[in-house]
């Protein structure tokens, strides 16, 4: 299977071969980025759906993660006074 890299202007990806280092240069020169994403798959189009999932997977994983980190410290805020109030009363 080929390894691709992806180019991405704008909302636009485009997936390349990695042997294909004068179409690479061309989409630097037209203002494409190199994406820190590489993916081994049969097609251009297969590699481009893997990445696509990747990317949705993560950012449900950052959203989930933020999620988290939000409703942790109002737990422990809500057990401390719960805590100080059992406390209170014997």
């Amino acid at each position: 299977m080929p390894d691709y890299d992806f180019y991405q202007k704008g909302k636009r990806i485009v997936a390349l071969e990695r042997s294909e280092n004068n179409q690479a240069v061309k989409l630097i020169t037209q203002g494409y980025q190199k994406q820190v994403e590489e993916i081994s798959a049969t097609t251009k189009k297969s590699a481009l759906t893997r990445l696509y999932d990747i990317r949705k997977d993560s950012r449900i994983d950052q959203h989930n993660f933020l999620a988290g980190a939000g409703t942790m410290p109002l737990i422990g805020i809500m057990t401390a006074i719960a805590a100080f109030l059992l406390r209170k009363k014997t």
